[in-house]
């Protein structure tokens, strides 16, 4: 496990998010992970939440090996071997893999610190792949820093998001207003705000 990417952050926030996922999810279910990078979040959330079944997914391929190493180290019967997805291919998961037909639809999407290191046009993808995938009720859940109308930004975000267009001018945090635009053309409708540690916001958009 040492040898294995890590991240400080997703150590860090961990367990916030499993707090707000344990109020906010049902007690069962099927969770789709979109952008699960290293596969913490995967193994940590499905090892406190028994009765969900975790399917953890990344476009890089290169990250897959990781994940699958986490989930062959939990030994967990909820938490399924990683999938190639990339929210920009027109069926997810990406060529190679195929959810079977009961994997289709999934209670709950969940997608934590991807709008910021993507291109915009990954935003609409991921709220289209959420109505497509997502079963009547079942919730997109989003984490990361977000700027929003009438709420001054913290400064942290301001530098953070300074760095990310520094790096790739296709970066940068999003307005939440804009992110919930695009859910509301996909069918996908903001329902819940939530504030977390670090100036971050977990977010909870309902298809209907």
């Amino acid at each position: 496990m040492h040898d294995l990417p890590h991240s400080a952050a997703a150590d860090r926030n961990k367990q916030p998010i499993l707090e707000a996922l344990t109020r906010i999810l049902g007690k069962q279910g099927a969770a789709l992970e979109i952008a699960s990078g290293t596969g913490q979040h995967a193994a940590w959330f499905a090892s406190a939440m028994p009765d969900w079944t975790w399917q953890p997914t990344d476009a890089d391929a290169r990250m897959l090996p990781a994940i699958a190493s986490r989930v062959a180290e939990a030994a967990l019967p909820n938490l399924r071997p990683p999938l190639l997805l990339d929210v920009m291919a027109p069926r997810w998961p990406s060529q190679g893999f195929a959810f079977t037909e009961s994997e289709e639809k999934f209670d709950a999407i969940y997608c934590a610190n991807m709008l910021h290191i993507a291109p915009w046009a990954t935003c609409a993808a991921l709220m289209q792949g959420a109505a497509r995938h997502l079963r009547v009720g079942g919730l997109l859940i989003t984490y990361g820093p977000y700027f929003e109308e009438e709420v001054p930004p913290a400064p942290s975000n301001l530098a953070f998001d300074e760095d990310l267009r520094a790096r790739n001018p296709a970066w940068g945090i999003r307005r939440l207003e804009d992110v919930a635009a695009e859910a509301a053309r996909a069918g996908v409708t903001l329902q819940e705000r939530h504030a977390m540690p670090a100036n971050n916001l977990l977010l909870v958009f309902a298809r209907h």
